[in-house]
């Protein structure tokens, strides 16, 4: 085996070790997350912040082109190996160009196999790893299930804050909000603001950014992406202004860490409510409304819905994931079909979720209802609190 060689090996059994002890040892990765993982981010983290594009973004475009050119050479490769074989009047001159793939194909395969091992380690580091630190309702009593009662205070709560918050909102002749402020900076400083709730968000932020191809992310109903291997929060700019910030903040969460997505739900609705800003308070208490009440929902009959507080059309309007018009200059760019963009999205995360040890996939967005139960019954002094309110 070659000295090159041995190192790819003992570097794949350092990763899969790595991982072993963040798997089954929770202790490990929670260390991990408070002493190392920041230097990750205040170190690579700022660097790819100075780009005001995605980096995440042109890695991803790279690495299918290389996948490409690979796949394209190792093809032809074959197929003049197995035509100088068949045609032996043809041997000699397809065995001399199989002979130049041959030499061509060879460090191309070896910087494949580099890359492979970088990517495991990357994706480990920034990502892997982190899904088995201990929740964040690790100090609180563990809340396996809450009334119907209960879930109702806290839905009619939460529209009676987004009627409420709506009106305070400046909206053009369109209908749609105007927002002049800074909003990534906004994001980084509302994630600061709530780092004496949750220790791992202290230190320094990334920048949050608009991702270039934010018509094809919208194809996928996604409203933004972590990309580890740029240590990157981008956000989908594409869609309606009102889901921006709470997003911003749910991606923030992740670059500091708190990998999982229920867990980034609640960061981001707290981070949006505690901030000064008006907008981002809205937007913290619209990024929760659809979980909560679509909980509601499915747990009463349609009378009992109707008989509580109603959405006001003008929340409606601002939670919507895309206008129109958006929609239609999406569709018109569209590549493939939504539909099977969507679908083939749906798949990849459930999937990447469960693989990781998640085993509700992609349904685990919807256990921020449950965190923000457990910090409104368990904190009562860290917001307005919907229970004592609703006891008064």
């Amino acid at each position: 085996m070659k000295k090159g060689t041995k190192i790819l090996v003992a570097i794949s059994f350092l990763v899969v070790f790595v991982n072993l002890l963040a798997w089954f040892m929770p202790g490990f990765s929670d260390g991990y997350r408070q002493y190392f993982f920041p230097v990750l981010t205040n170190g690579f983290g700022k660097f790819t912040s100075k780009f005001s594009f995605s980096v995440g973004e042109i890695l991803i475009v790279a690495a299918i082109i290389w996948c490409a050119i690979l796949f394209f050479i190792s093809l032809s490769r074959f197929a003049f190996f197995s035509i100088s074989k068949l045609s032996r009047s043809l041997e000699k001159g397809f065995f001399v160009s199989y002979r130049i793939l041959k030499k061509i194909t060879k460090p191309l395969y070896s910087a494949t196999a580099w890359l492979l091992v970088l990517i495991s380690v990357i994706m480990s580091c920034n990502c892997f790893i982190l899904y088995h630190c201990s929740s964040v309702d690790a100090n609180m009593p563990v809340l396996d299930e809450y009334s119907l009662e209960e879930l109702a205070t806290l839905r009619d709560y939460v529209v009676t804050k987004c009627n409420s918050l709506s009106k305070e909102i400046p909206h053009d002749a369109n209908g749609n909000v105007i927002y002049e402020g800074d909003m990534a900076k906004t994001a980084t400083e509302a994630i600061a603001g709530i780092s004496d709730l949750f220790p791992a968000l202290k230190g320094d932020s990334v920048s949050p950014k608009a991702l270039h191809f934010s018509d094809f992310i919208s194809q996928q109903y996604m409203q933004g992406y972590y990309f580890p291997f740029a240590m990157e929060a981008g956000y989908n700019d594409t869609m309606s202004i009102m889901n921006k910030p709470f997003t911003m903040c749910h991606e923030l969460a992740h670059t500091h860490g708190y990998i999982l997505e229920d867990e980034a739900n609640l960061i981001g609705f707290l981070a949006c409510i505690y901030s000064d800003d008006v907008v981002f308070q809205y937007s913290g208490y619209l990024g929760v409304l659809n979980y909560i009440n679509n909980d509601f929902y499915k747990a009463v009959d349609k009378s009992v819905y109707n008989s509580h507080v109603k959405i006001s059309a003008l929340v409606k309007h601002d939670n919507e994931f895309l206008t129109d018009d958006s929609w239609t200059t999406v569709e018109a760019k569209a590549i493939v079909k939504t539909a099977t963009v969507k679908k083939a999205a749906t798949t990849f995360v459930d999937t990447t979720l469960k693989v990781n040890g998640v085993l509700e996939g992609k349904v685990s967005y919807n256990h921020v209802v449950g965190l923000i139960m457990e910090y409104y019954k368990y904190s009562p002094e860290l917001v307005e609190n919907p229970f004592m309110l609703a006891s008064n």
